[in-house]
């Protein structure tokens, strides 16, 4: 397990005994905590932290020799190069608090483990080529400490806040270069110190009276160290070489806080959402996920392979904005920021192993307009029903049977290929072929929205529902093709609702189908085009052929009740597998299914335990593909020994509060990538998440 797994693990079990009596002592205040006083704590995480290295001008005696860049990179090879593998330390605090307003001092020391190498004498990247040669610079920081400034606003049991103050960090510079006199290789140490400044913001949620949980991030830019000598190099081209260096770093971790005089709590009330009529609706989120994957067998990679033992994190914090304009008219607008990536950037597996992870990953937080849509409710009389508060929903009630009209930036998971037990990624199962059916391949950009028009005819019994969407200019792009005539995505569904006489338990059946025109290439084209010595390399052949193309297929989702603490699902999905897929994952048939389990029975109804299965599989001409080279939407090794891709997956979802829930998650994958030479391979997880 990770630094950030083992921390929160040593704690469990204090958090897992709190109730929503513990969060109610003597003392409580009403509408938000008092965060005044001191706290002490510790912070870790693996993987979700990243630097960015800057040495240069370097120089051999008088001569300029370039400047050397190695912040982040895309490549697989850079994997780990620019990523904190190991982070952790802790920190100490104080709070004054004014009604809602929260500000306070704190300090922080962690250890790092961040390295990252640099080419003194790179050909081919515009440096002037040196002889003899350099050799390689690298440099290593171990030790990262802030002073920093907290200015916060508090509400029911959460605190946001901003931070802002300064930095330092050791840092020891290693230079290798080679001895001409004995033809053998000298090294070069020194070390050099950092002071800059940090911006950063962060969020605390209260979980009983003297422990709190929270994520920080926190951008640090350290400037440039003074010049300083590595080495001295013999002969006529030689003489002494004297460099500097830069650094920055972008740092995302988890937080455990002790309040030793304890915390003043608002008392918890036992209402649920609200179904008072209103004109606003303002909820938010935030998820953290840190996953692992340890080594497996692995005698070869390609461009887009799975890599053996590493650790990443990503981090998703989202609001939820809501305004009614008039009856039967709303208007939503979602704001998120994200952060970090999944093992591998995202490569490697077709169900992949985290469904917090984008395609559109970054080392910073990167804010994007997720959604922003219009609802227009047309009711058609008869029985009505109320309508809670909650994300995207404001409180108030509708006609069952209604007509509803989305017009904007949307999910299409927002309202097709729904399961109330393998959905949510932030809250249930993390593989993408348990929460998804893997072989619809969804309109979508990197992060997995589309634009477009949702129609939905509802009743009791049934719903109808159907979307016409943009569609990626490119496989696995961001930009959508403007050509809605000529290029988009159509989906449609019907789901029937039923009770089982027998289990007097409700359920779900829900069949899609969907028809996708989009720029892609045919595997079959394209391989034979390769073949034929037209092209060199297949993903040449595929880019040039890419032109107008269909894709169908169809997906059948069933939830079903057991009890009131226990339901099953079952997911199939298929796609004609002649052409590449746009948008999701390289998937042409998919199989899954599972349990979910309410925790009742041992005195925690709150919590959750997730067992699923799942298998993926590829048509014929698309295992030619990838045995020929082919690279897909996340995965390509170079080569190809199929087998069907095939995942177990079991978590434990653990409900600390009403609104923060902690997470264990552990996957075995079987042939990642289809490729029975790799792996098997096994994940393991923790996962943070909060909503208000």
């Amino acid at each position: 397990m990770t630094r950030a797994a083992l921390l929160l693990a040593a704690v469990g079990s204090p958090m897992a005994r709190s109730s929503a009596a513990d969060l109610a002592p003597a003392g409580t205040t009403q509408g938000h905590v008092d965060w005044s006083g001191g706290y002490l704590g510790l912070q870790g995480s693996a993987g979700a932290s990243f630097g960015n290295y800057e040495f240069g001008p370097t120089t051999i005696g008088n001569r300029r020799i370039g400047t050397f860049e190695t912040g982040d990179a895309t490549g697989r090879n850079n994997l780990g190069r620019d990523a904190t593998t190991a982070l952790g330390g802790g920190f100490a605090g104080w709070n004054w608090q004014s009604g809602a307003f929260v500000y306070g001092i704190e300090a922080d020391l962690v250890g790092a483990n961040l390295r990252r190498p640099a080419p003194s004498n790179a050909p081919g990247l515009g440096y002037e080529a040196i002889d003899p040669p350099f050799g390689v610079i690298r440099e290593t920081t171990d030790l990262i400490g802030t002073g920093r400034v907290r200015l916060g606003y508090a509400f029911d049991s959460n605190l946001v806040y901003a931070s802002f103050g300064l930095a330092g960090a050791n840092g020891r510079v290693h230079a290798t270069y080679p001895d001409l006199a004995t033809g053998g290789v000298n090294t070069a140490r020194r070390d050099v110190s950092y002071l800059g400044f940090t911006l950063g913001a962060g969020v605390q949620y209260a979980i009983s009276p003297n422990f709190s949980l929270g994520l920080d991030y926190r951008y640090i830019d350290f400037g440039q160290s003074s010049r300083f000598d590595l080495a001295v190099l013999p002969g006529i081209n030689g003489g002494p070489v004297s460099t500097r260096s830069a650094f920055i770093s972008n740092e995302m971790m988890v937080r455990l806080y002790w309040h030793p005089e304890g915390l003043k709590l608002p008392a918890e009330s036992e209402e649920q959402k609200s179904s008072e009529p209103s004109r606003f609706s303002f909820h938010g989120q935030t998820t953290f996920i840190n996953q692992a994957v340890s080594g497996f067998h692995a005698p070869y990679a390609g461009g887009q392979s799975l890599v053996p033992n590493q650790a990443q994190a990503t981090t998703t914090a989202t609001a939820y904005l809501g305004f009614k304009l008039f009856e039967g008219t709303e208007l939503y607008y979602n704001p998120e920021f994200s952060q970090g990536f999944g093992l591998s950037r995202t490569l490697g597996v077709a169900g992949f192993v985290n469904g917090e992870a984008q395609k559109a990953g970054a080392p910073f937080p990167k804010l994007r307009s997720n959604r922003y849509f219009i609802k227009q409710t047309f009711g058609l009389g008869g029985e009505t029903e109320e309508v809670p508060d909650g994300p995207n929903a404001i409180a108030g009630t509708r006609d069952v049977e209604r007509v509803t009209v989305v017009v904007g930036k949307f999910a299409l998971g927002d309202y097709f290929d729904n399961n109330a037990y393998a959905h949510d990624p932030r809250v249930d199962f993390f593989n993408w072929g348990l929460w998804g059916s893997a072989a619809w391949d969804f309109p979508a950009n990197l992060p997995g929205f589309t634009q477009g028009l949702m129609v939905e005819y509802n009743r009791a019994e049934f719903a109808l529902r159907a979307a016409y969407t943009q569609v990626p200019k490119q496989p696995s792009s961001d930009v959508f093709d403007s050509r809605v005539l000529d290029r988009q995505g159509i989906t449609a569904e019907i789901e029937e609702r039923h009770t089982l006489p027998w289990l007097e338990q409700p359920g779900k059946l829900r069949l899609g189908f969907f028809s996708n025109v989009g720029n892609t290439a045919n595997y079959r084209e394209a391989i034979t085009l390769t073949q034929l010595g037209a092209f060199t390399d297949v993903n040449d052949a595929a880019s040039a052929t890419r032109t107008a193309r269909r894709k169908t297929g169809f997906y059948v989702n069933l939830e079903q009740a057991v009890t009131s603490d226990l339901g099953v699902f079952a997911r199939a999905s298929a796609g004609d597998g002649r052409n590449e897929n746009l948008s999701f994952t390289d998937v042409d048939r998919s199989f899954s299914g599972g349990l979910s389990l309410k925790g009742t029975s041992w005195g925690r109804a709150a919590d959750t335990v997730g067992i699923g299965t799942s298998m993926n599989q590829l048509s014929p001409s698309h295992r030619a593909f990838f045995a020929a080279g082919g690279l897909g939407l996340l995965i390509g090794d170079g080569q190809l020994n199929y087998a069907p891709e095939r995942a177990i997956e079991a978590y434990y979802a653990m409900s600390l509060t009403k609104s923060v829930t902690l997470s264990f998650d552990y996957q075995h994958v079987e042939n990642p990538a289809y490729n029975r030479d790799r792996g098997p391979a096994d994940f393991f997880a923790t996962r943070l998440h909060a909503e208000f």
